[in-house]
């Protein structure tokens, strides 16, 4: 495997396992430059996506270059610049001649980042090739709607639900209908890019004019709105944006992992602003639509794949399209190496890392850290008597999963969470079992949790 195959092979796994708008932005044109003594040295195209990577991802590509490679990689590096490589074919034991070319676009690109630059949008989203089930056609009927009633149906948008459920591919489908019949200035973003735009324009002192960017749009498609509620200045310039367009009659469109009443740190008046529009959740495909989305993906890739295969992946992989996708990427890579395609048996051996259930075991350091980290507050208050309304909340969630999860013993709890009694930990469970019957805000944070607490 040279050099280009392992870095998209890497890519495949991180895509899985961080939110798409996140992979689109910050691991466009990287390729691997070098690897030496275990250490995979990656190029990235500036500092700041450097900076993230090193920051946020490194785990990420650490674990996916080990699974793809083998354990012999020991950490990963960052070099500024755009790997060219020089001959292909070449085992990555061997030493590859590398040269950097700030100026020249690698040749290593990830096929599906063909963006717009004016709009941000990625063409391969449209309405078209958009698979519609049960799960998602509430959300399908309101993009449509948007479509045809821009500014005056459902005005903010707002899409919810967990990762790798094809939000991202229906909001951008708006606007690439949008863009290309009505002409209009469309604008597609996500929240961690426009707050790097906000940071890089402050330094800049170029702030008034990227504001006014964004003002002059008719739709402006904002994409994982969670993540700006992590800081105030972010969120007050959202704001302001947010009602120039909507008292101009601009179409407003957001999605997020979670309903804005789920947002902890989300300040009230965005809050207000979003739930005053259309809220509509994007629950798990079904057998059958897993099934139709899986043949119309390797249809798309030129993956051919006996009917036995096709439904054992679909089976398996229950609540995650892009794991869906992930698994066609191994098994192809696998028809490659072998030039055969993949039985049954192969399949299941292939897809073990995919399909695998979660890791039932952690502790509850991590189930404690998890939960504070979704709330948006200290670890210390979660374990210490306070009681504050803002963390008494979390704080029978944490007690929850740890009786759920871990079974651990009520008087553990309690002493291990602001040193109450049992009982005060019997009555959180009780409470946060009876309201997950009605409380699908609850039902949704709490899945989300878990998924973190047993995503690395």
């Amino acid at each position: 495997m040279d050099y280009r195959e392992l870095w998209k092979a890497a890519l495949g796994e991180i895509e899985l396992a961080i939110p798409r708008p996140s992979f689109i932005t910050w691991f466009k044109e990287t390729a691997v430059f070098e690897i030496s003594d275990g250490i995979v040295t990656i190029s990235v195209p500036n500092g700041f996506a450097k900076e993230w990577l090193q920051s946020k991802y490194n785990k990420f590509i650490i674990r996916a270059l080990r699974n793809v490679a083998d354990d012999s990689v020991r950490d990963v590096a960052f070099v500024v610049g755009r790997a060219s490589v020089d001959g292909t074919g070449v085992k990555t034991k061997e030493r590859q001649k590398v040269r950097l070319i700030p100026t020249v676009s690698d040749e290593m690109q990830l096929k599906d980042l063909h963006i717009d630059p004016e709009t941000g949008l990625n063409p391969r989203y449209t309405f078209e090739n958009f698979i519609v089930g049960s799960f998602n056609e509430l959300a399908h009927g309101a993009a449509r709607a948007v479509v045809q009633n821009l500014g005056s149906a459902y005005n903010p948008l707002f899409i919810f639900g967990g990762v790798g459920l094809g939000k991202t591919h229906l909001i951008q489908a708006i606007g690439n209908e949008i863009a290309g019949s009505h002409g209009a200035k469309v604008r597609y973003v996500t929240s961690e890019k426009y707050m790097g735009e906000i940071v890089e324009a402050l330094s800049n002192q170029t702030i008034n004019q990227l504001k006014e960017r964004y003002r002059k749009v008719d739709l402006l498609i904002m994409d994982d709105i969670q993540f700006i509620a992590r800081t105030e200045k972010m969120q007050e310039e959202f704001f302001h944006t947010f009602n120039v367009l909507y008292q101009q009659n601009k179409q407003i469109v957001i999605s997020s992992d979670r309903p804005p009443s789920a947002i902890p740190t989300l300040e009230n008046r965005l809050r207000s602003r979003f739930e005053g529009g259309c809220l509509i959740d994007v629950g798990e495909p079904d057998l059958e639509t897993r099934l139709t989305i899986l043949k119309a993906k390797a249809g798309e890739k030129g993956i051919a794949l006996p009917e036995d295969v096709f439904l054992h992946i679909a089976s398996v992989i229950k609540n995650n399209i892009r794991e869906l996708e992930g698994a066609l990427t191994r098994l192809a890579l696998s028809a490659r190496t072998s030039s055969a395609t993949p039985t049954l048996e192969e399949t299941k051996k292939i897809l073990e890392q995919v399909a695998q259930a979660p890791k039932k075991f952690t502790s509850p350091k991590k189930v404690i850290k998890v939960v504070a980290d979704f709330y948006e507050i200290m670890e210390k208050d979660l374990v210490n008597p306070s009681r504050r309304k803002e963390i008494v909340k979390p704080r029978q969630i944490a007690m929850y999963i740890l009786r759920e999860e871990l079974k651990c013993s009520y008087p553990f709890i309690g002493e291990k969470l602001g040193k109450k009694d049992h009982t005060t930990a019997i009555h959180a469970c009780k409470k946060i079992d009876g309201e997950l019957k009605t409380d699908l805000d609850l039902q949704n944070s709490i899945k989300l949790i878990k998924e973190k607490i047993y995503s690395v």
